[in-house]
């Protein structure tokens, strides 16, 4: 059977399943056309499993195109979302400028703490590290990691210049 007789015989079964799970023609008729590209580029892997019925298998490459296409869907709507929230912050210039006073207040804070103490913070905060993985860059603990995290914490809220390691 060549590539025409498979899509004549198979494509109106394909779309009626994905008209199923997306509850609209024309995105079916794009899955239909994606799946039967997707099942050419594969139909190695249907012969070589010899297990499953024709139909199955393609049933199961149009269901994995429909949530391949729910997740960019869902990408793109994140990337819209976050891109309008960036359009209303910045707009709002006297919100930005506090946030920025505050990022040069914890700056200058973090400056006065030792050389070790502002690396686990800049570590923990800036680089997401964990605890774990910063005590074994330091050679050291996780607790003690977590302790001296700590302890440049409270040194920042007190504002003192003490230099404890």
């Amino acid at each position: 059977m060549n590539t025409a007789d498979v899509y004549q015989k198979y494509a109106s079964f394909i779309f009626k399943y994905l008209l199923t799970l997306t509850n609209n023609e024309q995105a079916a008729e794009e899955l239909t056309q994606e799946t039967f590209y997707q099942a050419i580029k594969s139909i190695d892997n249907f012969h070589d499993s010899g297990k499953a019925k024709f139909s199955t298998w393609l049933c199961s490459i149009a269901k994995n195109v429909w949530l391949q296409e729910l997740h960019r869907e869902k990408k793109r709507h994140q990337l819209a979302e976050s891109l309008s929230d960036e359009k209303k912050l910045a707009y709002n210039l006297e919100e930005e400028y506090f946030r920025n006073e505050d990022k040069i207040q914890f700056f200058k804070l973090a400056h006065q703490l030792s050389e070790k103490k502002r690396e686990i913070l800049y570590l923990r905060l800036l680089g997401d590290l964990s605890f774990k993985e910063i005590g074994s860059i330091f050679g050291e603990s996780e607790n003690w990691a977590r302790v001296t995290f700590y302890r440049a914490k409270q040194q920042m809220r007190k504002g003192d210049k003490g230099d404890e390691s």
